[in-house]
């Protein structure tokens, strides 16, 4: 378990643009252990991993999903009753992490826009590429300058580029999103 809470932790870290030195000091730990940490090396206490989380605006959960599952499946299966959840009905967006690992190069997340929610302003350009397939209901994207509507079975694939989504449907809109490199 040690080395892949140390990989999620690694992910995590590099996605939030934080250096070793950063995330170690604001946890009050040193450089080394948390080296250790990442490489699988050391394991973390449970205060430690509330701690990190807290920085890396996870919940603790996070880093125990599929735990309880054979060892062999660890970092190559998540079942559905191990999701991660991140977001919530009250902000019109839910989103479940459907990668058994952050360290490959590409995560999956399945996302779920409630009707009437919107994300607002487009969201700034980030060095990824996002790309998703519409499984259910209605949504509206503005990728850059150009706005879309899509439907079930719609995909769409983009890099660095702002976006926005909003919803004008009366059911959720169920996207299943692909982001490379990791975000979460």
């Amino acid at each position: 378990m040690a080395h892949h809470v140390g990989e999620d932790i690694r992910s995590l870290r590099k996605t939030r643009a934080m250096t070793l030195a950063q995330l170690a000091g604001a946890a009050g730990r040193s450089v080394g252990w948390l080296s250790q940490v990442e490489r699988g090396r050391t394991t973390p206490s449970v205060r430690d991993l509330e701690q990190l989380a807290d920085l890396l605006d996870v919940n603790i959960s996070f880093f125990f999903r599929s735990s309880r599952r054979a060892p062999e499946e660890q970092g190559l299966v998540l079942r559905a009753a191990d999701r991660p959840t991140i977001g919530s009905d009250e902000t019109g967006l839910v989103e479940e992490l459907l990668s058994p690992t952050l360290s490959g190069s590409f995560e999956m997340i399945r996302s779920v826009f409630a009707p009437g929610a919107s994300s607002g302003d487009p969201r700034k350009a980030r060095p990824t590429e996002d790309g998703g397939v519409l499984i259910s209901g209605a949504l509206t994207m503005w990728i850059g300058e150009t706005e879309v509507h899509l439907s079930p079975g719609d995909s769409f694939q983009f890099a660095g580029a702002p976006y926005a989504w909003r919803n004008d449907g009366s059911e959720p809109a169920v996207v299943i999103w692909v982001v490379s490199p990791p975000i979460y």
